[in-house]
């Protein structure tokens, strides 16, 4: 095995750690009776924390494919620590937005840079071709991971509020530690003579040039989009359902479980499917999944939810791997983290406004309102997407990005 190729197993542990975020099953209750937030204030805070992604987003992907895949990630897992660790002193929303920032920027330099070192890892090795086999995987173990940490969060936080928090703080020590051993590929790239330049190029072919890589961004963002407000909303959903607290964590376990398996099995499900009926069962999980939550507001309604985290699991190393396809090395991380980017900035526009809508209407009322509204979205950004998906070969990169 090449020394890079050692990465791969390195890489499935950190997804592992980096996704076992033991507050997640309990953090909007935190939010609500520990804090004081209303919903309104708590996706605005998510929006928040979406603007310090956006606003590194780009720029610490560019960075990484500059200065090394290894090294962002170390930066991420110390800023991770200082995240985590002012959460434990945080009493108000101004304590809160400070941490989330840092997280939000810690993520930003995470965003791109673990896929493009898989990436670059397999490059070149007989294992290329299987790269969403192994993208699969490392979702796959990032969602064990969110599982193993929410299994025991109700209780954690039943015991002592602050108790989540102290333990992930710990588990961002243990990934600096194991970031500090990954490997750097050998990579060509070209010393642009303007930064700037370079930045906008990619921008240009990533949003303007490459239709094919520009659908599959669109796509991706829609269907981001429709299994990430219910992780905000899901919880005071389950709350306004009598579901008790206790169960809160294995629920959010057995979604993660479901992220999982389905992110494992993507690759499998693609190869039998293809693009189109993929697309399509996407589309039908989203809306059979808010259908469900809108219409079943009981104790059993949140089974609901898992469609939606079943979609997500299967959307993500299929539409992944399209991506990659269509991406110079030399501009790897940065074009991952532009499509990271124009999802949060997506988020940013939306997210508070649901907030708003569910604390005058309702969870449920809210849940119904998405469903009608991805009902609309979804079948122009399908048509797209497989519209080009297949079509001729891939467009040439820019030619500063060429190695």
């Amino acid at each position: 095995m090449s020394s890079p190729q050692r990465n791969i197993k390195k890489l499935y542990a950190f997804s592992f750690l980096q996704m076992s975020l033991f507050p997640m099953a309990i953090i909007t209750l935190f939010w609500k009776d520990k804090i004081g937030l209303s919903l309104t204030q708590i996706l605005l805070l998510q929006g928040i924390f979406a603007v310090a992604m956006v606003i590194m987003e780009y720029p610490s992907g560019y960075i990484s494919d500059r200065i090394g895949y290894r090294k962002a990630l170390n930066y991420a897992a110390l800023l991770g620590i200082v995240g985590w660790g002012l959460y434990t002193v945080a009493d108000s929303f101004t304590g809160v937005l400070i941490a989330e920032i840092i997280l939000g920027i810690s993520m930003s330099f995470i965003s791109g840079s673990d896929s493009a070192l898989l990436f670059e890892s397999l490059k070149g090795t007989d294992d290329e071709q299987h790269y969403a086999s192994h993208q699969g995987r490392m979702n796959g173990a990032g969602q064990i991971g969110e599982a193993s940490g929410a299994v025991f969060a109700g209780v954690l936080y039943a015991m002592t509020p602050l108790l989540p928090f102290l333990i992930q703080t710990a588990v961002w020590v243990l990934i600096f530690f194991l970031t500090r051993t990954l490997i750097e590929p050998q990579r060509t790239t070209k010393a642009p003579a303007s930064h700037l330049s370079e930045a906008w190029q990619s921008t240009r072919y990533a949003l303007l040039e490459n239709k094919r890589l520009r659908y599959t961004i669109l796509l991706n963002l829609v269907l981001g989009l429709s299994s990430f407000y219910p992780v905000w909303l899901i919880q005071p959903y389950m709350q306004d359902s009598g579901v008790p607290v206790t169960w809160f964590g294995p629920i959010w376990a057995i979604a993660n479980l479901s992220v999982a398996l389905f992110a494992l099995a993507s690759h499998r499900f693609h190869l039998k499917l293809g693009d189109g009926r993929m697309v399509i069962l996407f589309s039908l999980l989203i809306v059979a999944g808010y259908l469900g939550l809108g219409l079943n507001g009981g104790l059993w309604g949140f089974v609901f939810y898992y469609l939606l985290t079943s979609m997500r699991g299967l959307r993500g190393p299929m539409l992944l791997n399209h991506a990659q396809q269509e991406i110079p090395s030399a501009n790897r991380a940065g074009i991952l983290s532009l499509q990271s980017l124009c999802f949060r900035f997506a988020f940013i526009c939306t997210g508070p406004l649901i907030g708003r809508i569910a604390d005058n209407l309702g969870v449920q009322q809210t849940f119904l309102i998405l469903c009608y509204a991805f009902c609309l979205t979804l079948p122009p950004v399908v048509w797209l997407f497989l519209q080009h998906s297949g079509k001729g070969a891939r467009n040439e990169a820019p030619e500063e990005s060429r190695e």
